[in-house]
């Protein structure tokens, strides 16, 4: 192919990725702006508070068995100011079912209650009416091994309406907004993205004027997503002009047209620099087009660069999708039957071993098919009364980790690195391998490049195999679920799209510096397409009037 063949490939091809890559660009420049531009809630995590142990007074399956439940899933305790319940899971029922663990009473649409009493507290903090009573009450919390001497005056009454009061401060609106609807969802939606992880979610909606609601998952007391009108105007903006939401209907083959033409503006960025490099622009002497030709050429040189990076990358991580889709949210299966449950908080406390242990919470999990309490402990150095630091994942970027404890549920012995044989067991279970074939076992607290702010969950263990090339499990053992399932295939995509596509090179100097070099980037692919097109039309016009 000659230098004028090449030209005229390139500059047709130009023509057919322009707008592709305007809307690429365009949408990419806005997308560093609009991860700046979150609506601003009061905190995304809750403060562990101790465990009131004057409240736990009707065991678990005393509970269970009064509501005639044969077995469960899952179990934890949660609290909803001062009065705590039993969290429960059963295979019939499509959300939670919480049971006060003073008198074993059902809290009527309870799952809906804890979601509404959640996102207040995430959106306002614990200004509201709730968050009060909580923090006037957090004086009766005591240390875990203190539960056989609690006197039993420290408790409520037992005639008081626990699920009555719970239910008045979850629906109190004193001193913040009040809430329009609460919706459960268990499947991902236009708004809440495949990219949140986290089901099932609750949406629940404030009667504010920005329209705010704030997504919960109530099985971890976890913030999920929070979305106001004007961030839903820029995922809206996102989606139809960067993952071409308008040709959803393809299906797969939308994958396909976005690595098609990745793959035209890849060629025409590296035809355009073989043009630069073995051709020379020719002399301007006052011709306005020509001084224009050569500022296209000096500025294309530059911003190719930059092209070649987002084609490729954005091209082969639609490529991976085309091949590999996404997938679903995956956990551990379990069931417990209630008949085998005992019940004897004193002997949990017991087994910790630990005079200073304060409990935070209890969880009921399976592993080799024997049930052991998952405790969850408080950090020793957090005293009831100091203040939080609410985590910010997106700014924090890592998470503190927790001291979880695994107690036989049979003998109540202490099972030695328990966080760590159950993560294990997680991953073998998903993966379907054996403990031998496990390389290494690791906590992680921090987001890498290997496991990304993508996948929400921090922290979690990663469990390495040698098998399907190097294949990595990351689970969370305080809810079962996979985090992130990847080996070295997908470790190439994920540094491409990473490094090359959002600029994670640049992550030495920080956020801010790196969102300026996307935004640069972006700038130059814009500047380049339309003063390309400019040339274009305007040397189409001369050849006209040429003609005519």
């Amino acid at each position: 192919m000659t230098i004028k063949q090449l030209y005229n490939w390139h500059r047709k091809l130009s023509i057919i990725i322009a707008v592709p890559v305007l809307l690429w660009a365009t949408s990419g420049l806005m997308h560093p702006l609009m991860t700046n531009m979150r609506p601003k809630v009061k905190q995304q995590s809750i403060q562990a508070q101790a465990v009131d142990t004057a409240m736990l007074k009707v065991p678990l399956q005393q509970v269970l068995q009064q509501s005639h439940i044969d077995s469960f899933t899952s179990m934890r305790l949660v609290n909803i100011g001062r009065f705590w319940f039993y969290q429960v899971k059963v295979p019939q029922f499509s959300g939670l079912l919480y049971f006060s663990t003073l008198n074993g009473k059902l809290l009527n649409n309870g799952d809906a209650l804890y979601a509404r009493y959640l996102a207040k507290q995430f959106l306002e903090g614990n200004g509201n009416a709730a968050g009060k009573d909580n923090m006037q009450h957090r004086h009766m919390a005591m240390p875990a091994t203190a539960a056989a001497s609690v006197p039993q005056a420290a408790a409520p009454a037992a005639e008081e309406d626990c699920c009555s009061a719970a239910s008045s401060m979850a629906n109190d609106t004193q001193g913040g907004a009040a809430i329009n609807n609460v919706s459960f969802v268990e499947g991902f939606t236009s708004e809440y993205k495949p990219i949140n992880h986290l089901l099932p979610v609750y949406r629940v909606d404030f009667a504010r004027a920005d329209g705010i609601r704030i997504y919960v998952e109530t099985a971890q007391s976890r913030f999920a997503f929070a979305v106001d009108h004007n961030r839903a105007a820029f995922d809206t903006f996102f989606q139809l002009f960067h993952t071409w939401s308008w040709i959803q209907f393809l299906g797969s083959g939308k994958f396909a047209v976005e690595v098609g033409l990745a793959l035209l503006a890849f060629l025409t960025a590296v035809a355009g620099l073989y043009l630069f490099f073995n051709t020379k622009s020719g002399k301007a002497s006052g011709n306005t087009l020509v001084k224009a030709r050569k500022r296209h050429r000096y500025t294309a040189v530059v911003a190719s660069v930059f092209t070649l990076m987002f084609s490729f990358s954005g091209g082969y991580h639609a490529f991976t999708k085309l091949t590999r889709p996404e997938e679903k949210p995956q956990a551990v299966a379990q069931v417990f039957h209630t008949k085998n449950i005992q019940w004897d908080f004193a002997r949990v406390s017991q087994a910790l071993d630990d005079s200073t242990a304060r409990i935070a919470n209890i969880a009921l999990v399976q592993m080799n098919g024997r049930p052991y309490w998952q405790i969850l402990l408080l950090p020793a150095q957090q005293h009831m009364q100091a203040p939080a630091h609410h985590m910010d994942l997106m700014k924090d970027m890592k998470a503190a980790a927790p001291d979880i404890r695994y107690i036989d549920a049979g003998d109540y012995t202490q099972l030695p690195e328990g966080d760590r044989q159950y993560a294990v067991y997680l991953a073998n279970m998903l993966g379907h391998h054996t403990v031998n074939e496990v390389q290494s076992s690791s906590q992680v607290t921090a987001f890498t490049d290997e496991y990304g702010f993508i996948n929400k969950r921090l922290p979690v263990w990663k469990i390495a195999y040698a098998a399907h090339h190097d294949e990595r499990f990351f689970v969370e053992t305080t809810s079962g679920a996979l985090a992130a399932h990847i080996n070295n295939l997908d470790m190439y995509e994920g540094y491409s799209f990473a490094l090359l596509h959002k600029h994670h090179f640049m992550d030495w100097a920080g956020k801010q510096v790196r969102d300026g070099s996307t935004i640069v980037a972006a700038s130059l692919q814009i500047l380049l397409v339309v003063v390309g097109l400019v040339l274009y039309f305007v040397r189409k016009k001369r050849l006209a009037q040429k003609q005519a």
